[in-house]
């Protein structure tokens, strides 16, 4: 890593065999595409039921709590991945816990997240004033923007435990978790546990968000969560075809900002956001104009029956 931070970088060149193998050639670069590869998987999993079941003000929420909690856990001598677990899985459950009152109360909601936000701020204030500098390793701008390169072995161990865990979790209920996602009124007349589904689904969020943010920051990691989800869901309608190539597109794009990152000296984190917004305004802007031309076409063969 000290090569890349004295700006003494490889050069970049059309044998991309060549590139790969300058970049895994530093460790630290192995950690990361291994750490990057196993959260991009998780986001793009469960930002596809984000998005199916309209959950997006839920992620960007608990993006801001992630934050709070890190940040604390750091100013209070806490562990910052411990703290900011326990802090958004606390918070989960309580948004949870409102279920379908949850879209009458975004006000109220969003006015108990401007003071989560400014708790954060206050956190990261007293943290530079009175632990910065002490050693720890931690800095309020690792929270906001991710540090992806300096992923640790033991952070990269907990991290694939506790992905491996959620996935397990997440492959266990989703067959119930598509059907009370599309349909809740049917699925709960069908003895489908609706509301316990939705509280169980909103921890596993909780923990993607947290694990997230180590990659791309609490004030990114909106874009890993919901836009290749997003993108999946405008390519297809079919569930299981989604919720692959979200996570398919999720780790090329994870791959990508990395891969730049390296070459360009940028953040990581905002290449990966940025080709994120980018792919999915593509894609957004492609499928517009496809419906533009259909409809054009069946215009002009009313007008022109013959």
């Amino acid at each position: 890593m000290s090569v890349v931070m004295a700006g003494v970088l490889p050069p970049f060149t059309l044998n991309l065999w060549q590139d790969i193998q300058a970049m895994l050639h530093y460790g630290f670069m192995q950690q990361a595409f291994l750490a990057g590869t196993i959260l991009s998987v998780v986001a793009g999993l469960i930002g596809y039921f984000v998005v199916l079941r309209h959950q997006a003000f839920a992620g960007e929420s608990l993006s801001d709590v992630a934050f709070t909690g890190a940040v604390g856990g750091a100013a209070l001598g806490i562990n910052p991945l411990a703290s900011l677990l326990v802090t958004t899985v606390v918070v989960a459950l309580a948004m949870g816990g409102l279920g379908e009152r949850l879209r009458g109360r975004d006000v109220a909601i969003g006015t108990v997240l401007a003071w989560v936000l400014g708790l954060g701020a206050l956190f990261l204030s007293l943290f530079n004033a009175h632990v910065s500098g002490a050693g720890t390793g931690f800095s309020g701008v690792k929270v906001l923007f991710g540090d992806i390169l300096g992923i640790s072995t033991d952070q990269l161990h907990i991290i694939a435990l506790i992905s491996g865990l959620t996935v397990l979790a997440l492959a266990a209920i989703t067959r119930p978790l598509l059907f009370a996602s599309l349909d809740p009124d049917v699925a709960a007349a069908r003895g489908v546990p609706v509301r316990a589904l939705g509280l169980f689904f909103m921890v596993l969020l909780a923990i993607t968000v947290s694990e997230a943010t180590l990659v791309v920051g609490a004030l990114l990691v909106f874009a890993l969560l919901l836009l290749p989800a997003a993108i999946a869901h405008q390519v297809t309608t079919h569930p299981f075809a989604a919720l692959a190539l979200a996570a398919g597109i999720a780790v090329i794009v994870t791959w990508s900002g990395i891969t730049i990152g390296f070459y360009t000296n940028y953040p990581s984190s905002v290449c990966i956001s940025l080709l994120a917004f980018v792919s999915y305004i593509a894609v957004v802007g492609s499928k517009r104009l496809q419906r533009g031309l259909l409809s054009g076409n069946r215009m002009h063969g009313v007008r022109n029956p013959g």
